[in-house]
């Protein structure tokens, strides 16, 4: 039984910073496919973020690149997600997503299938 609960969300104001947590119990960290999803009322799911295998590879979308990034703490079974340079369109509902730990390919966490979501983080961001 995979489960992942979310903390960090907050309001704050544009050009601030937030650190987003995820605390994961039941998956072996260092497999598969961990990664960050967003989503806004009215638009779609994005997602921002992934890293596999513990971090043979790491993906962040062109709308946070340079400003956000994804890291795992295995010790602590925790995922990450420093956010920086924070913008009024970051707003949203951030979900950790986990999809496999037998994903034998960093492509597989381009999927939109991820198994296992927790409940969300919400970011305000004030312009």
């Amino acid at each position: 039984q995979v489960q992942l609960v979310e903390s960090g969300g907050g309001s704050v104001q544009a050009g601030r910073s937030l650190r987003l947590s995820c605390a994961a119990s039941g998956y072996t960290m260092n497999r598969g496919c961990m990664a960050w999803f967003r989503q806004a009322p009215g638009k779609e799911r994005e997602r921002v973020a992934y890293v596999y295998q513990g971090g043979i590879s790491t993906y962040h979308a062109d709308s946070v690149k340079g400003r956000f990034a994804i890291s795992q703490d295995n010790a602590n079974n925790k995922l990450y997600l420093q956010m920086n340079s924070l913008k009024h369109d970051d707003t949203a509902m951030y979900y950790c997503a986990v999809r496999s730990s037998f994903d034998y390919a960093a492509s597989a966490c381009m999927r939109d299938d991820y198994l296992y979501w927790g409940q969300g983080a919400q970011v305000n961001v004030s312009s």
